[in-house]
């Protein structure tokens, strides 16, 4: 299984290039953003409507196949406290299951306040509350990757100086 908690040794997993693909996983959809081959820019991608895990699971592995993913960062949602509560238990047994899925690396990372902040940005964009409903969960999943493309970009570097 290439399922990573150390964001570093999940950077020493993906080759060099290539996009990268992370998720809010939600109780009723699964938010999907893309990253560029330079892993510099998230973009909000996708939302899924939740059925069953195998629909689920079938309906992400085909939209990452078409886009030659090869590395996925799931939002970890952990309590305000820092604490893993139900909602990261369901995080991670749907990583541990989809690896199965999958054939690159996987890793998570600390999504707190990613909806929020998503919500805030779609306010400020004078978003319809409609449009908000529609796009809140990749937009949420573009907040999630760009944050673990920031940090990707700064082991990077460190290694490089």
């Amino acid at each position: 299984m290439t399922l990573f908690d150390d964001i570093s040794e999940f950077s020493e997993a993906l080759p060099h290039h290539g996009s990268i693909a992370g998720l809010d996983l939600g109780t009723r959809t699964i938010g999907v953003a893309l990253s560029d081959g330079l892993r510099s820019v998230a973009t909000p991608w996708h939302t899924i409507r939740r059925k069953k895990f195998t629909l689920d699971a079938a309906a992400l592995h085909e939209l990452l196949a078409t886009r030659q993913v090869n590395g996925l960062v799931l939002g970890l949602p952990r309590n305000m406290d820092g604490s893993e509560g139900p909602r990261c238990q369901s995080t991670r047994a749907f990583a541990r299951n989809f690896s199965s899925y999958f054939d690159g690396p996987l890793t998570f990372w600390d999504e707190r306040l990613s909806t929020v902040a998503a919500e805030r940005a779609l306010l400020e964009a004078d978003t319809s509350r409609k449009r908000r409903s529609e796009v809140i969960d990749h937009v949420a999943a573009a907040y999630i990757l760009q944050g673990a493309l920031d940090r990707l970009r700064n082991l990077k570097d460190r290694t490089h100086d």
